[in-house]
């Protein structure tokens, strides 16, 4: 919830007609509490405690839940998501490595980088300076990738810290973002929210090899009623794919979606049925995130679209194709339907692949970089540089602090591209990526089906954030490619 007033602020006015009637002098008192106010605010933004422990993310790993206090009595809480289809240029997602524990992905290491190394460093650090917050811890660990203390462990306490500043500031967590990344707070952009309603590749059980089909309802007047028009759609869905494949085929993936036994254009041919049968064809768009990086075959010019069939028809050679193919199909794809954004359409070092895609399709089709770019700016301004796609997956776990996060998506705009923020696979309760879209303005969130609490708490803080800035809330809608217009007094674009 947003908070009124930050810790210690005080009105002065009745104290001074107090002191007045008194006889005292009303300027003194007026010091005074000032200077109390001070010394409240300078204790409630100085780091006293930290602790991490184990939590059990959506599928059932473990993962860093940290808490932290301040001096002053603020006590905030942050768990951490973590990925399944992970790009090999990630920062260290530090695990145990025991096999006896959890089969390996304990996560006892990591929490013992915030409850030692951390907890000891950190002890009266300003949470308000969130730059230098995440140096210090990036200087500490000492690693280009944040193998010593873990990703995971420096990622839980600077999601912590910027959850205590906005307490002891007294704003909303998402004007808090809004804040350091020096965007307006006056009127705010809401996410267009791309549901995740269709899975396969590594978040299914299914023979699909694209990973994610989304149901996009850029033509929603708010975002609330882009939530309504997204779940009415997802049952449509249900019903429509009970009715082909029977009951079993309504079972769900990692992130809420139904996983089919369908193959990669019959995904966008569900997806499509399900908009116009629920009455919104003009309202809702299509989109995908292909993972190819998960399917390409390591050392050849070859996407295997049969990886996850079963082993008596993975040798299909129509299932095989090179990357000029797999960027025909996608251009085939994107004539047929109303497809806008498509994710990792290639591997993550398959550079020449995604810059032949971009110019092909690029203007009216965004093209998003996920295991290609990391949320590593050094990745991003590659991409910028080479025309390699022309928008960003923000995933805050991918590069470990929120300052570094803040840092792409700011590259990001000065390079004309898009920003959708993103959850993981597998996720917790922690709704921070919401507040993230906000403040950040990046105009396009995707965070599930709109089933699963995990999910849903991502929704569900969306809608509270629109309710609470009333008539200051903007839905991104036709400008989800580029928010920050809607933001730009006219005359000033």
């Amino acid at each position: 919830m947003g908070a009124s007033a930050s810790i210690g602020q005080v009105d002065p006015e009745p104290y001074r007609k107090a002191a007045l009637a008194s006889g005292v002098d009303p300027d003194v008192v007026t010091t005074v509490i000032e200077k109390a106010s001070l010394m409240f605010r300078e204790a409630a933004s100085t780091i006293e405690t930290l602790h991490a422990r184990e939590i059990l993310d959506s599928r059932g790993n473990p993962t860093v839940e940290v808490d932290m206090t301040t001096k002053g009595g603020v006590s905030v809480r942050a768990s951490v998501p973590s990925g399944a289809s992970t790009g090999i240029y990630e920062a260290c997602e530090l695990r145990d490595g025991d096999k006896g524990r959890y089969l390996g992905k304990g996560v006892l290491k990591a929490c013992a980088s915030v409850n030692k190394d951390l907890k000891e460093e950190l002890r009266g650090l300003d949470v308000r300076e969130q730059g230098a917050l995440d140096a210090k811890m990036n200087e500490l660990d000492g690693t280009p990738n944040k193998s010593k203390l873990g990703a995971n462990a420096i990622l839980g306490v600077s999601i912590a810290a910027s959850k205590a500043a906005a307490v002891a500031t007294g704003v909303p967590l998402y004007k808090h973002y809004a804040g350091l990344a020096g965007l307006p707070t006056d009127k705010m952009v809401l996410p267009v929210p791309a549901f995740n309603v269709v899975n396969g590749g590594s978040h299914a059980g299914n023979r699909l090899a694209f990973q994610e089909y989304f149901i996009i309802p850029v033509g929603a007047e708010s975002f609330s009623e882009a939530v309504r028009i997204g779940c009415e759609c997802y049952h449509t869905l249900k019903k429509i794919i009970k009715g082909k494949f029977g009951g079993d085929a309504t079972l769900i993936g990692d992130e809420g979606g139904f996983a089919p036994p369908c193959n990669a254009r019959g995904g966008v041919e569900l997806v499509m049925e399900a908009i116009e049968t629920a009455g919104y064809s003009g309202k809702c768009f299509i989109g995908m995130d292909v993972a190819a990086s998960e399917f390409k075959v390591e050392g050849e010019d070859c996407y295997d679209l049969g990886k996850w069939y079963p082993e008596s028809e993975r040798n299909d050679p129509a299932l095989k194709m090179t990357a000029s193919e797999l960027g025909d199909f996608y251009a085939q794809l994107c004539a047929d339907f109303p497809i806008i954004t498509i994710e990792d359409p290639f591997d993550q070092d398959d550079w020449a692949a995604w810059a032949d895609l971009t110019a092909a399709i690029g203007t009216e089709t965004q093209v998003v970089g996920d295991d290609l770019t990391v949320t590593n700016v050094s990745r991003v301004q590659r991409a910028i540089d080479e025309k390699s796609c022309n928008a960003l997956l923000l995933k805050v776990n991918q590069i470990g602090t929120i300052t570094e996060s803040i840092g792409a998506v700011n590259l990001c705009r000065t390079g004309g591209w898009g920003v959708m923020t993103s959850h993981r696979s597998g996720e917790t309760e922690d709704n921070i990526i919401a507040d993230l879209a906000v403040g950040l303005c990046t105009g396009q969130i995707k965070t599930g089906a709109p089933c699963r609490s995990d999910r849903n708490a991502k929704y569900n803080q969306l809608m509270r954030i629109e309710e609470e800035l009333g008539n200051a809330a903007i839905y991104a809608g036709a400008s989800w490619r580029t928010p920050m217009d809607l933001l730009t007094p006219a005359g000033e674009a």
